[in-house]
């Protein structure tokens, strides 16, 4: 049985979902934020139009496409965390240096959920995806720039081809031991 969690029942926890196109992060993210009864963000809605043009158009981002997304999208994080509430959001963060950015906007604790799959079944989602801007031709680009989270931060690995409610529930316990290590 799902458990609710409200933000009240512990201190509010900023929980990226994070991974390369295709892995599933916008369909997690929204599952887990009900189940910890907060809000979802989706790092798609924090690119400017100038980058969704860029990538629309089969081009990977640079750095300085992504930095003034990252602080845009840690600074709503942090936002949300500043009026005592929980949040949950998909971004790529495929590199360190990309969720330093977000913690470093963010100014909390923050937790990654790394969501990982085979480029073949990658592909495949990609393929059947309809109404996005990205395009499975960058799908390479993102595997070579991803960064697997190192032990000092506070993130776990989780199998894309899971059905959502196990990535969830799998997220929760997780979470819950996190906090009771303190981490």
């Amino acid at each position: 049985m799902q458990q609710t969690h409200s933000h009240t029942d512990r201190a509010p926890v900023a929980v990226i979902i994070m991974g390369v196109s295709g892995s599933g992060k916008s369909t997690l993210g929204p599952v887990l934020a009900r189940a910890l009864n907060c809000a979802f963000l989706d790092g798609d809605d924090f690119h400017d139009a100038a980058a969704v043009l860029k990538m629309s158009a089969g081009h990977p981002l640079g750095d300085d496409d992504r930095w003034p997304w990252l602080d845009r999208l840690g600074c709503a994080i942090g936002q949300a965390l500043a009026r005592d509430e929980s949040v949950v959001a998909a971004c790529s963060a495929l590199r360190r240096g990309y969720r330093d950015r977000l913690r470093a906007a963010i100014q909390a604790p923050t937790r990654f959920v790394l969501l990982e799959a085979n480029p073949d079944e990658l592909q495949r989602r990609l393929k059947h995806r309809t109404g996005h801007y990205m395009p499975a031709s960058l799908l390479d680009s993102q595997l070579a720039a991803l960064e697997h989270p190192e032990a000092d931060e506070a993130a776990t690995l989780l199998a894309a081809g899971a059905p959502p409610e196990q990535l969830r529930d799998a997220a929760l316990a997780w979470l819950a031991a996190s906090v009771r290590q303190g981490g």
